[in-house]
């Protein structure tokens, strides 16, 4: 112990001490520190203490990861439709969400043919669309068809109105009988004044 030079061996003052005891450094080679540090010893003696580190060791996880077949399904079903707009009913045990619906009728023509996934997922979207399921495609907006918007430009407001007032003085007969005369205010559309 006393000829090593390191410091985890004890420390600077113990090693001069059993150096002097063995008669290898004779009391006048001793250093000029030794007589002080032996008449005021630390209260604590500086030993090299080798710091602690903790080893982490990565253990891999016990558990893996579950995945269902369903869940790619699912995963690209909402992928390509989005959430579903209706609330879950959490209160009715019997509720199917959109998605499991979907998934049901996957798994279901899946085992009746051979298609591959991307035939089978359209499929799958047209069979609920015959069910009267209608899914929207993420992020598409409801279109308005090109004959309707014709059928609107067409129209008269006045022969709308003409219609209106036509249909309610019908209804107006049948209730009150024949034989009453309509005296509701006619109104001119081109002059704005009502005529009685």
């Amino acid at each position: 112990m006393a000829g090593s030079r390191l410091e985890k061996f004890g420390t600077v003052f113990t090693r001069v001490r059993d150096l002097m005891r063995s008669g290898v450094m004779q009391s006048n080679e001793k250093p000029i520190w030794y007589d002080v540090y032996k008449a005021f010893p630390p209260k604590r003696d500086p030993l090299y203490v080798k710091p602690y580190t903790r080893v982490i060791v990565k253990r891999p996880d016990l558990v893996p990861e579950i995945f269902y077949k369903e869940d790619k399904v699912r995963a690209k079903f909402y992928e390509k439709y989005g959430p579903s707009p209706r609330v879950f009913e959490l209160i009715k045990s019997s509720h199917v969400s959109l998605s499991q619906k979907f998934v049901d009728k996957y798994t279901e023509l899946q085992s009746q043919s051979e298609l591959d996934e991307t035939a089978l997922f359209n499929e799958t979207a047209k069979a609920l669309l015959k069910q009267g399921i209608l899914l929207r495609r993420r992020g598409a907006q409801p279109t308005v068809s090109a004959v309707s918007a014709d059928a609107v430009e067409k129209l008269n407001i006045e022969d709308v109105w003409t219609e209106q007032q036509s249909a309610s003085a019908d209804s107006a007969e049948t209730q009150h009988g024949d034989t009453q005369t309509d005296t509701s205010p006619s109104v001119d559309l081109n002059t704005s004044k009502t005529t009685e």
